[in-house]
């Protein structure tokens, strides 16, 4: 096998970044300087694709993977936050690619789990050991929603399962968290839990914690939320963030005892990066822990966060080498 290069693109609701992956004869896979371009500037994937060539100097390789926000399969593949729809069928045709690969963006980055290095993993909680080479690992991530997946593997190689456990319910624990749901359940008579744990949600968990003080609630967005909590600017919304990382803590220790993920735990996205120094000194690892009669095998899992700056786009990659070959 020879060294190859293909288009890895990663679309989102407000992004989509794209960079030519090169895999080598040994299967290493490398991305050069990415480009981010944001869907509002493009009215379709097309008019995105021919401004990345047009930048690349009006030529890409003759292969492409796509990690997509959403579901990858049927005739026409819409998009919830943009207008964007890409047809499968037209891909070779429009883009010019010989061979193609679609993969769910949380698939991607369970793919980038499987192939990236110990290096690019931070510890979080659980024993400080490398995540373990055979059995299930739990992979899920906090963005504009949240992505779940998991992945399989032994000597022989690995399989990765894409999830909507995003839409499973919110489990409250506590007399705050009822609060939340309460919330919530004003305007949605099912409460998922993306709708605590993602980056929205932290207008609600604010807006809550405002409501119990009797304060009143600022006019603040999310991203305004975000910043002013992790600079601890605001003490409320330094109190929201510390909420969150109580939730994503539930939340993933009960994907972990739901998918078998007992060889790891990896938290990804966006907002999982940002939150990297964070999550270590919080509530997050106790939480992770708290289920109960299975609190001391919670207690075996080690919890990481990957840092590669760019798991989508690198596993869509891998993705694309697993399925050609």
């Amino acid at each position: 096998m020879s060294e190859r290069q293909l288009v890895a693109v990663d679309i989102g609701g407000t992004h989509a970044r794209f960079a030519i992956a090169t895999i080598a004869e040994d299967g290493a896979i490398s991305l050069d300087e990415p480009e981010t371009l944001h869907t509002a500037d493009h009215v379709s994937f097309q008019t995105a694709w021919e401004d990345y060539r047009a930048r690349k100097g009006g030529h890409l390789p003759d292969a492409v993977s796509l990690a997509i926000a959403g579901r990858t399969s049927g005739d026409a593949i819409r998009f919830t936050n943009n207008p964007w729809v890409i047809r499968p069928a037209l891909i070779k045709e429009k883009l010019g690619a010989s061979r193609y690969t679609l993969v769910n963006d949380f698939a991607a980055v369970a793919h980038a789990v499987a192939q990236a290095p110990d290096d690019q993993f931070l510890h979080l909680a659980g024993p400080d050991q490398p995540l373990a080479a055979e059995g299930t690992l739990s992979v899920l991530g906090p963005g504009t929603g949240l992505g779940v997946a998991h992945l399989w593997r032994d000597s022989s190689g690995y399989r990765v399962q894409a999830t909507e456990g995003g839409h499973v319910d919110f489990a409250p624990l506590d007399q705050i968290e009822d609060a939340i749901l309460a919330r919530l359940r004003k305007r949605h008579m099912r409460v998922s839990v993306e709708r605590v744990v993602s980056g929205p949600g932290i207008v609600e968990i604010y807006a809550t914690l405002a409501a119990l003080e009797g304060k009143p609630v600022a006019e603040m967005d999310d991203v305004s939320i975000w910043q002013a909590g992790m600079e601890g600017s605001d003490s409320l919304a330094a109190a929201a963030v510390d909420r969150f990382c109580l939730a994503l803590g539930s939340m993933a220790g009960d994907f972990a005892l739901a998918q078998g993920g007992f060889g790891g735990v990896v938290i990804a996205g966006g907002l999982g990066y940002r939150l990297r120094e964070i999550l270590p000194g919080s509530g997050f690892a106790e939480r992770f822990r708290a289920k109960g009669r299975f609190a001391d095998l919670m207690g075996t899992i080690p919890v990481k966060l990957i840092t590669h700056p760019q798991p989508g786009l690198f596993g869509a990659a891998a993705a694309f080498a697993k399925e050609h070959g």
